[in-house]
Formats: structure tokens, sequence, C-alpha cells
């Protein structure tokens, strides 16, 4: 998982093309694999088993929340350069997060979920942004397709399963989004959902006929995303559709794209502790502390919140009351709220990240 970046303006991949097309491409591929899989085995119309929970959602969607601690917190530049901000943020997520569980465990995980979709969307917003900077003669109107079309495929989806209500799969828990929205609304932005996407497409093959290169990997994460939501959002109404589109294309990139940043980071300074696990052929050692913690944090939620798992997360169970709960779900939460909260500045390349577009080879 090294990263070979091929720098320089010719170059259209954030990295290269071998790391762009097996960390995009590779991570949509193993979620339509899962789905041919559950279709073969009669997985695909049940809920996730425990090893798609165990290898999607503890050791890729945890794993990739702890590794914000890299970019920030096991960075001592960094976290000297912020700190109010970076003792701020876990600070106030906590003390919100007590105050809306107090007001009712649903409204807590009805919050936390809107928080993270809202994450999960500028995730994708975020890839497509770093690609058009790669690219030459952008006008207006490519830039407004490019936003158009990523949110197009990210939010329609997200209406039709508001308007779709119940669903068989839930962002955290049932009843985590809210009810109400009419079908006919979501079913009237099907055709602009679709205009949207063809003019998108028809753009990029105009670009191309006039010898403008349409950027390959903004391409790429367009049509991952839209195949991934709608599939496993609309398409299908599993849990286990739902957890094989929603976690590998979301974690999976971010894990690599944390590791290349902190290998070309860490190389400036070779002689802190944390470089070791980003040197060449240590993708391995980088994982390791991200999958121990992930599964640490699982283990406390099973054992502590939801008892449903005993056989993946083996020990007693601890059954705390309710005004213990409402100071120990919130700090259980709290890596995951720190990092959708964090990453609204850690990534932004402008003036308030000085070093980061030579960090990211941009």
């Amino acid at each position: 998982m090294d990263a070979r970046a091929e720098h320089g303006p010719g170059n259209p991949w954030l990295v290269s093309a071998r790391w762009d097309l097996a960390t995009f491409g590779g991570s949509a591929l193993l979620a339509f694999a899962l789905l041919a899989f559950g279709h073969a085995t009669g997985l695909l119309g049940g809920d996730a088993p425990p090893w798609l929970f165990f290898a999607g959602v503890v050791f890729v969607d945890v794993a990739h929340v702890w590794s914000t601690a890299y970019r920030v917190y096991l960075d001592p530049a960094e976290r000297g350069r912020r700190p109010g901000l970076y003792a701020g943020i876990p600070l106030a997520a906590w003390v919100i997060g007590v105050l809306l569980h107090t007001a009712g465990p649903g409204v807590f995980w009805r919050a936390l979920a809107y928080l993270a979709v809202w994450h999960f969307v500028r995730q994708q917003y975020g890839w497509v942004m770093l690609y058009r900077r790669r690219e030459q003669g952008l006008t207006d109107l490519d830039r407004w397709l490019d936003a158009a079309a990523i949110y197009a495929a990210t939010v329609w989806p997200l209406l039709y399963w508001h308007a779709h209500l119940p669903r068989s799969f839930a962002w955290f828990l049932q009843g985590d989004f809210f009810p109400g929205l009419p079908k006919g609304l979501a079913d009237a932005l099907w055709l602009p959902n679709l205009a949207i996407a063809a003019a998108f497409v028809l753009r990029q093959a105009w670009r191309a006929a006039r010898g403008l290169r349409p950027s390959p990997g903004k391409l790429l994460i367009w049509a991952t995303t839209w195949a991934c939501w709608h599939g496993g959002i609309v398409f299908f109404d599993s849990d286990y559709a739902f957890t094989a589109t929603n976690v590998f294309i979301h974690g999976i990139p971010y894990l690599a794209y944390v590791h290349h940043w902190g290998q070309r980071r860490f190389a400036a300074e070779p002689g802190l502790a944390v470089a070791a696990l980003f040197r060449p052929g240590r993708f391995a050692l980088y994982l390791a502390p991200l999958v121990l913690v992930a599964f640490v944090e699982e283990w406390s939620w099973d054992r502590l919140v939801w008892h449903d798992n005993p056989m993946l997360f083996p020990g007693p169970d601890l059954v705390p009351g309710a005004e213990a709960l409402s100071l120990l779900v919130p700090l259980l939460a709290l890596p995951q709220a720190t990092h959708y909260a964090l990453d609204a500045w850690i990534w932004r390349l402008r003036p308030e990240n000085p070093s980061l577009r030579e960090q990211l080879g941009l």
C-alpha cells in the first residue's frame, strides 16, 4: 500500500493510477463482489452476518474513524498548531452528546445519524473536489455539474430512504431518521436525478472530444458512488446489502489516504515515534493499532450497551443505569463525533492548513 506518487501537472490522479484504481475501484469491486456472494449464498436479503460486521464495521468503518488520530493527535506539529480546536471539539461533542442522550436516547441517535450522513456525503464530494484540482480548463458549468452530480448520487437515495421508512436496515438504529417524507416527492425527483447524471456524463464526453481530458478519478468516484448508494439503499432492501455497499467505499479510501499523507508528512521527521508506522512496506503496522482500538471500542459497545454479540465480543454483560448510560454512550461515540467534526477542518486545502497541499502531493 506504499504510495508511489506521480507528481506534476500531467498527472490526473491523486497519487498514481495504480494507487487510485486499487483504492477507489478496488473498494467498490469488493462491495460488488460481496453483493454477488450474498446473492449466490442466500445472504443478500438478510442481516449482515457476523463476519461481514467484523470485516466491514469493526475493521474498516470504526478503524478509519480512529485514523484521524494519526492526522491530528499523533502529529506533534499539527496538535500544537490548533490546540484549542483539537481539545475543544471532543469536549464539546461529549457535552452535547450527554445533553442529547439525557433528553432521550432516540434524540441522541437521530442527531448522530444525521451528522454521520452529512459526513459520508461530504467525503464523496471532497474526493471529487480533490480530483478537480488535477483538471485543466474547467468552467463554472463544470464546477456546478461536478457538485450537482455527486450530491444527486448521494442525496436522492437518502430521500428515497426517508420516503420508504421503515427499511430493513438503519444507519445506526431503527427510527433514527425522521419519518413522513412523501413518497411522491422522492418519486418526482427521480427524473431530475437521472437528468443530472446524464448531463454530467455528456459534459465529460464533450470535454474529451475537444481534447480536455476529463479526470478518470473523478469519473470513478462518481460512478462507484452512484452505483453503491443507489444499489445499497434503493435497489436492495437488506442490512447485508447496505453494509456491503456503505462501509467499504467510505472507510478503505480514507484509511489509504491517511497512510499516503503520513508517508509524506513523517518522511520529513523520521525521528518521530509515529513515523515508524509509515515507512514503506509497513501498511499492516500502520493498520494494526487502528484495528486493535476499533475492536476494544466495539467490545465496549457490546458489553456495556447492546449485549447482542457475545460470540464476537466475549465477557460479562455490564448493565449501567440510565443516568450512567447518558454519560457513557456519548463517550463511546466520541471517536465518531470527533472524526465527523474534525474532517470539516483538517483536509481543507486552504491557508488554514498551510502544509497540507505539499503533504498530499497536490
